[in-house]
């Protein structure tokens, strides 16, 4: 049976990170891995993952990340979980480093499981940093992003040499008092932008990319809870996004708990004729009716 932790106090935090003369060997021999359990569909997890969950002793798990990958963990693994949402109380980011220091050092083989993968807003470089600075290994495991699951379980091409020429990935949810993406070069770019953590603040970002320039008629595709049975997606433009009660936000479920992005550019205006003609994904020949929720794109 897995056990589930309490966090430890933050005096014994700092009372185990501090390196003794008396640690033994063992206690660094296992490097620290930030495993991303993709974005929601447990069996997006990739093989090397699987492995790196079942051999774990400690697992430190995202809000984020679907419980049911936790069955490849192996009996008696600890499981402490180390909640991040955006817009809600999280865990503070230092104490889940220090966290990762303390059963590192213990000997554990420590796994770091986020939601997506660990490289994309997964305040990686963080971790590694701290994880390097105590004098402890770290490997990365790569996991599907929320980007690019919700992209394939849409069948919606991120780049298309006729229209997009590359993607680029940015956060709709700045640090406090951190500097705010370009829109204006963002919007003169050309290309498909994925807005992460983007629904709560769509109505600004639409409006700071049609002051720098983009079209208030640019498709855009709002995607709640990418990959999951329940994925929401509505159709909209930067338009419908800058109204004052933005239509992605009234469209869609009242679900905080699960994740959103944003799809701008005119890859989702081909994407969204293709819906009309396309055949099923799983093949058959009856009529087929898309989950999502959408509206009509005005004509440009």
């Amino acid at each position: 049976m897995r056990q589930r932790s309490r966090h430890p106090s933050p005096a014994d935090l700092h009372r185990n990170t501090l390196v003794s003369p008396t640690e033994p060997a063992a206690a660094l021999r296992h490097p620290v891995l930030l495993v991303g359990a993709g974005p929601g569909d447990p069996e997006l997890l990739t093989l090397k993952a699987v492995r790196a969950i079942a051999q774990a002793d400690v697992l430190l798990v995202d809000e984020l990340v679907d419980r049911r990958v936790l069955a490849h963990a192996q009996p008696g693994a600890r499981v402490v979980e180390v909640g991040k949402r955006g817009g809600c109380p999280s865990t503070p980011q230092r104490f889940i480093e220090a966290l990762m220091v303390r059963e590192a050092r213990a000997g554990h083989r420590v796994v770091r499981l986020k939601g997506g993968d660990p490289m994309v807003f997964g305040r990686a470089a963080e971790e590694i940093d701290a994880l390097l600075e105590a004098g402890l290994g770290v490997q990365v495991v790569p996991g599907v992003s929320a980007a690019l699951g919700a992209a394939a379980a849409a069948r919606l091409s991120l780049t298309d040499r006729r229209v997009a020429q590359g993607v680029v990935f940015v956060t709709g949810h700045a640090q406090p008092g951190g500097r705010e993406p370009d829109w204006t070069a963002l919007a003169r770019s050309g290309l498909t932008l994925v807005v992460y953590m983007g629904l709560q603040r769509a109505a600004g970002v639409a409006g700071a990319l049609i002051g720098g320039g983009l079209s208030p008629q640019t498709p855009a595709l709002c995607v709640r809870g990418a990959t999951r049975a329940d994925e929401t997606r509505e159709l909209t433009t930067l338009a419908g996004l800058a109204a004052p009660a933005s239509s992605c936000i009234r469209g869609l479920p009242d679900r905080a708990g699960a994740p959103g992005l944003l799809v701008i550019g005119d890859v989702v205006a081909g994407w969204a004729r293709a819906q009309t003609t396309a055949v099923p994904a799983d093949g058959s020949t009856q009529a087929h009716q898309e989950r999502d929720q959408t509206c009509a794109l005005d004509a440009a």
